[in-house]
């Protein structure tokens, strides 16, 4: 088979019901099949799926093993030469895949690939999950094209062009199966969130590239799982991002540097999380709080990648990691550059203070 299209699904019987005839529909003819993993739903899904949809093949997860998990336990009982991992709460357009699976037999290089991500409630918009792929700057905070902070821009073509991204959404990921193997999967202490731009790090760091593909679109509802302003997703996002920059910084910038970095990056935290507390949201506040202590908490353990032997893999100290510089029309949005020595280092937006401090006023505000 050529591609395996996995839904990772966990309690969201009503978006399988919307959603699943049309990406049924896109695949007609294709060498590519539907599969939906269930991490434990409670909400009927897998009923939903066996009577209204039993031409689709069901994996029973039996219990609610996050985003990482959940995904690392489905495809490992696949086989496919590509997997695209798609949400639940995305629409398709019939020639959504096509695309994607013909970028990624024109350029082997590419580890993973991913379409223009837009607003299902605003369809001329990009949605804040991923727009038209993203960067972290060197702090390891997330942004996007067609994003900056929680502004989306609306679709106007000025994404058109291919772009070699850092990362893709993990809301519709296209990964090369072996790659995705090769490298263990998703880090299983994330559970959820972070853990595409994880993924694509460590690609990057095996010398493949990410792209975002813009002749594929799909429109994304966004917050299924956890909504924006949750405090378990702020959780999440805060410890996850600590989790990535200790495993990948080093690689990528040499130890010390990357241990200065990771200093500077908690104390940001610190001032978030008193920035939370002076404006009366304290659950935003001990959720900082709380991602820090789990951070320490699973730091020792470097376990997470599946199978087993990946745990061991050390990549080369001295590869050579230079995503492109990529100019928008509000700011520059830089992607790592490539030293002398052959290390590289994450270059933010040129302006990263000013990002910062307009972060902490969206927080005050």
């Amino acid at each position: 088979m050529k591609t395996a299209v996995v839904i990772l699904n966990w309690n969201t019987a009503e978006y399988l019901r919307r959603f699943v005839p049309a990406l049924l529909s896109s695949l007609e003819g294709r060498d590519a099949e539907l599969v939906v993993a269930d991490n434990g739903s409670e909400d009927g899904s897998i009923d939903l799926m066996n009577s209204e949809f039993p031409q689709v093949r069901t994996i029973a997860l039996g219990q609610n093993y996050g985003f990482t998990g959940g995904y690392n336990r489905a495809l490992e009982q696949l086989e496919a030469e590509y997997f695209v991992l798609i949400n639940s709460d995305i629409e398709v357009p019939e020639d959504w895949l096509d695309p994607l699976v013909s970028w990624m037999d024109a350029h082997p290089q590419c580890g993973a690939c991913g379409p223009k991500l837009l607003s299902w409630n605003e369809r001329e918009r990009f949605e804040y999950a991923g727009a038209a792929g993203g960067y972290i700057d060197r702090y390891g905070f997330p942004y996007c094209r067609g994003r900056v902070l929680g502004r989306t821009e609306k679709d106007s073509g000025q994404y058109d062009t291919p772009a070699r991204v850092m990362w893709v959404s993990g809301a519709c990921l296209m990964v090369r199966s072996a790659l995705w193997k090769e490298l263990g999967g998703l880090d299983e202490r994330f559970f959820a969130h972070m853990e595409e731009i994880d993924l694509c790090w460590r690609m990057a760091l095996r010398g493949r590239e990410v792209w975002c593909v813009p002749a594929s679109k799909v429109w994304h509802i966004g917050g299924g799982t956890l909504p924006q302003g949750s405090p378990r997703k702020l959780e999440l996002n805060f410890r996850n991002s600590l989790l990535m920059l200790e495993k990948n910084l080093p690689l990528t910038i040499g130890p010390s540097r990357a241990r200065r970095r990771l200093f500077v990056r908690r104390c940001i935290d610190r001032i978030m999380q008193l920035a939370y507390l002076l404006t009366l949201r304290p659950s935003l506040a001990r959720a900082v709080g709380s991602a820090h202590r789990q951070w320490h908490e699973l730091r020792a353990d470097g376990g997470g990648l599946r199978p087993a032997h990946v745990r061991a893999t050390r990549y080369p100290s001295q590869q050579s990691w230079a995503p492109p510089v990529h100019e928008s029309r509000a700011t520059t949005q830089c992607g790592p550059q490539t030293t002398a020595a052959g290390r590289s280092e994450i270059e933010g937006f040129k302006q990263a203070r000013l990002v910062f401090f307009e972060y902490i006023c969206t927080i005050i505000h």
